[in-house]
């Protein structure tokens, strides 16, 4: 299935919790803190038809409250407004 954002949305991958520390120590499920961060798969247009400024597989932080989630062939996956992407993230 394709799916094409409309307006100023993007589509993201969900980015799965961390269930060990970098240390090896195991978080529970109750004390894990959902992250913030997804992998753009899809980007819509501005109103005047000019492209957003992401593009597919770039890493993204968006604001804590922001986000669609909907759930396409069992992947979960999120929407987002533009104007609601804080980063993008890049390695070193």
């Amino acid at each position: 299935m394709i799916v094409k954002p409309i307006g100023e949305r993007v589509l993201l991958k969900h980015q799965k919790k961390e269930e060990v520390t970098k240390g090896g120590i195991y978080i529970p499920e109750s004390a894990r803190q959902e992250k913030k961060e997804g992998i753009v798969v899809a980007v819509g247009t501005f109103e005047d038809g000019k492209e957003l400024p992401l593009k597919k597989d770039d890493h993204v932080i968006y604001g804590e409250y922001q986000a669609d989630e909907i759930e396409i062939d069992d992947e979960k996956y999120i929407f987002v407004d533009f104007k609601d992407i804080l980063a993008t993230v890049v390695e070193e």
